[in-house]
């Protein structure tokens, strides 16, 4: 997985889940937000991005600014789907990632759905495991992505052609 240069990208964002904390001080209660922001080219680059601040859209402002500077790329096969299929875990959070054929479209929860999109995936089928928390559901799938490893990786690590990986 490489680094992705997010300025040379046109990006998309989707906020996943705006979280609002409150502090009690002496003189009564502060309320701050929290933005979990997801940036994606839906052509295989993807981030997440965490942004707190005092009003919502700096929050959000902030969040995309975070997911771009954790952006990662990856490779998609020929129907837009996964090359295999992936287990991605983060805390107690485990994501089951399976590839799909053609026409299935995207079978996903909240969390993992906006990652998914932004990444360009169209045919996937995904079960979330554990946690139902948006961030470490999030991280998790975005962990499984990472993971995923193309014939060419596989074929180049066991020291064969590309046709005897995908052949048997």
């Amino acid at each position: 997985m490489n680094k992705v240069d997010a300025n040379a990208l046109d990006l998309k964002d989707r906020v996943v889940a705006i979280n609002r904390v409150t502090k009690v001080v002496k003189g009564g209660r502060t309320f701050r937000f929290a933005a979990l922001v997801i940036v994606g080219d839906e052509n295989g680059s993807v981030g997440a991005g965490l942004g707190k601040a005092n009003e919502i859209p700096e929050a959000i402002r902030k969040g995309r600014e975070d997911a771009k500077k954790n952006m990662i790329l990856l490779e998609k096969n020929d129907n837009d789907s996964l090359y295999h299929e992936i287990l991605g875990q983060f805390g107690a959070a485990k994501v089951l990632m399976r590839p799909a054929p053609e026409g299935t479209g995207v079978i996903a929860g909240g969390a993992m759905r906006a990652v998914l999109e932004l990444a360009g995936i169209r045919n996937i089928v995904t079960k979330s495991i554990g946690s139902n928390n948006k961030h470490n559901v999030v991280k998790a799938t975005l962990e499984g992505l990472k993971r995923m490893k193309t014939p060419s990786e596989v074929a180049r690590l066991r020291g064969k052609t590309i046709q005897e990986i995908l052949e048997g």
